[in-house]
């Protein structure tokens, strides 16, 4: 963990003050923890002191310990009970964002999202005012049965193929696909994590409420109207102000094995060139490491060759330069004509050695992002040896609307989410690059193999056989999802390990590790004293008044920390409200889930951060484009639910 800054420990100050002035006026000792353990919660993901799974994890732990020893202090009884603490585990929520996330990668396995892409240009022409409800319609439906940065990270190589056949800017097209992956999680209740978790969270509240107040749970299409209508209005925000309020780019060029460095030329302004040289006896590079000299010419070593049989691809930075040896060099072509001059190396502008190895049907120049659930996030690509790892050869990094190339430290920068890394590597290594969860592959249209469209009618049965026990038969959700993803298992569509590796485990452990605490909110009394008090301030006033409220705030709270850690935190509060007020707590509870996906406004939202780095963003461009769509989802909300509710 890093040393805190100033702001975090300024912060901590003000959360513990906050603490210890609600400690004052709550109704009793556990009530008054419980508000403790809630700004803590709330200070660890709005400051990710640590990861916010690590935090979550050890709000659980905890949540058990004062459970435990709470007696000693004056507890009447544990917050949560012992055999509680760990059930989120295997919880209803949990187990069916497991077998979404698997169901979502057998399809993909199977290459529908390379034919999407066709039958979007094949329908929708090649004008943006006709891509972009064609790309957001499509990614809207697919995210309303799987998780929404699943959808987004499906469709990323989608638009990349669309982007180059129309020419297109990406910029002008990822950010209405990325909103409308977000939005169409609203359309079923499997579409997001907080739609999922909620039937588990009202039947949690059902513990603490008397007979006749008991809360029904909601089915799979019960949110569709609503959800539906918030996905039509972002698509028409697009298509309608698109023009105003999305950033204008170079339009992007076909990224293929053999074009690929007037691509990146294009997009990012670097001049690629790769050539080799014969290091002579005599040359002061003989000694040398691989690292000594890239950094500081602004150049990346991809291949040497030393004696007659030490062949090495992507080399480590470690490997000796001996006389004799032949180097495969990458970087802008005035560059490496110098560095040729004064290392006294002699230039072979045509390969000759790694003609085989280098030839465009074998690697090339290709584009990857930091997805935010990759465990390469704060760690630098000197730290994980990447090239030596991934066989990846670094040799630009874009993030935050400016480029950063060799020379410039980039292999000593921890990485973000959304960062865009321009690579060098084998086609083989990209192939093996997109089964990892670390990144996402956005060139596409190199030569590599199709992994199993043989296996698509396998895997569109068993998603049919899925969808039909969910909206046939009353079974329930976790177990209708898991038989698909078993199903495609068991037909060959994925392999076990494949299917271990499409699973966020992050984000499993994010959302079990939160019920816990979601029950101790309701059971200790907290939700309802914090609805007493929030009734007493808004007192008098219309129900919808109260409802927009419960919105907004369930949209500021999804801007400062995970959509599932603001419904955990808000359905109880809501809840009780809704019961103090004469309103019906189900649709109280509805209404913080669907506004927990109102994240536009900051890149915060895991989609947004994927996003970012492929199209060059700025948090300005999220500010501008997002602000209003925060306005539009909050406005058309409120009104489909006081229309179907």
């Amino acid at each position: 963990m890093k040393k805190p800054s100033p702001k975090i420990l300024i912060a901590a100050v003000c959360f513990l003050l906050m603490w210890g002035a609600a400690a004052m006026v709550a109704p009793g000792i556990e009530v008054a923890v419980v508000l403790g353990i809630l700004l803590l919660t709330v200070f660890l993901f709005a400051f990710e002191v640590v990861g916010v799974d690590v935090a979550a994890v050890s709000i659980m732990v905890i949540l058990g310990l004062i459970s435990h020893f709470g007696a000693a202090f004056g507890m009447a009884r544990p917050l949560v009970p012992a055999a509680e603490l760990f059930r989120g585990f295997s919880s209803n929520a949990v187990i069916s964002i497991i077998a979404v996330m698997i169901i979502g990668a057998g399809l993909d396995k199977t290459g529908l999202m390379g034919k999407v892409a066709g039958t979007i240009l094949k329908y929708a022409g090649r004008t943006e005012t006709r891509i972009i409800p064609a790309i957001s319609g499509s990614v809207g439906f697919i995210s309303s049965f799987m998780q929404n940065v699943g959808a987004a990270a499906l469709f990323l190589p989608v638009v990349s193929r669309i982007s180059a056949r129309t020419g297109l800017a990406m910029s002008r097209l990822l950010m209405p696909m990325g909103f409308c992956a977000i939005l169409g999680g609203t359309i079923t209740m499997v579409g997001s994590s907080p739609l999922i978790l909620l039937n588990d969270l009202i039947l949690t509240s059902n513990k603490a409420l008397p007979a006749a107040q008991q809360m029904a749970t909601w089915s799979l299409f019960s949110v569709t109207p609503v959800g539906l209508a918030l996905l039509g209005t972002g698509i028409a925000y697009f298509v309608l102000a698109g023009r105003f309020v999305l950033p204008g780019k170079a339009a992007a060029d076909v990224v293929s094995g053999a074009d690929a460095v007037d691509y990146f030329q294009r997009l990012y302004g670097l001049d690629y060139a790769i050539y080799e040289a014969v290091v002579p006896a005599d040359s002061p590079l003989v000694g040398k490491l691989i690292n000594d000299i890239e950094g500081p010419n602004r150049l990346r070593v991809i291949a040497i060759l030393r004696g007659s049989d030490d062949l090495r691809m992507g080399p480590s930075r470690d490997v000796q330069i001996v006389g004799g040896s032949v180097l495969g060099l990458l970087g802008a072509p005035e560059r490496l004509r110098e560095f040729a001059a004064n290392s006294g190396l002699r230039l072979r502008e045509v390969l000759e050695t790694f003609a085989e190895q280098l030839a465009p049907t074998k690697a090339g120049i290709a584009e990857v992002v930091i997805p935010p659930r990759s465990d390469l996030i704060g760690k630098s690509a000197r730290d994980v040896w990447m090239r030596k790892t991934y066989g990846i050869s670094m040799t630009a990094l874009h993030r935050g609307g400016a480029t950063l190339r060799e020379g410039d430290g980039i292999r000593d920068m921890p990485l973000q989410a959304g960062d865009a890394l321009v690579v060098h590597t084998s086609w083989e290594a990209l192939a093996h690059l997109e089964q990892d969860k670390n990144f996402v592959v956005i060139t596409t249209e190199y030569p590599h193999e199709e992994l199993r469209p043989h296996k698509v009618r396998q895997a569109l049965a068993f998603f049919g056989i899925t969808l039909a026990l969910i909206l046939f038969t009353d079974i329930r959700l976790s177990i209708a999802l898991m038989s698909g993803a078993i199903g495609m298992i068991l037909a060959g569509v994925l392999k076990i390990e494949e299917a271990y590796q499409a699973v966020s485990w992050k984000s499993v452990f994010l959302l079990a590790s939160l019920i816990p605490l979601g029950l101790a909110v309701e059971t200790s009394g907290t939700a309802a004293w914090i609805a007493q008090q929030t009734l007493a301030l808004l007192g008098g006033t219309p129900i919808w008044v109260i409802q927009l409220a419960i919105a907004v705030l369930a949209t500021f709270f999804t801007l400062v920390m995970s959509n599932v850690g603001a419904t955990v935190l808000l359905v109880p509060l809501a809840v009780n409200i809704a019961i103090g007020a004469g309103a019906n707590p189900a649709v109280f509870a509805l209404t913080v889930a669907l506004a927990t996906s109102n994240s536009f406004f900051l890149p915060t939202h895991q989609v947004n951060a994927l996003i970012m780095g492929p199209a060059g963003y700025r948090v300005v461009d999220f500010m501008r484009a997002g602000g209003i769509m925060t306005l539009l989802f909050i406005t058309v909300l409120m009104i489909m639910m006081n229309l179907v509710f």
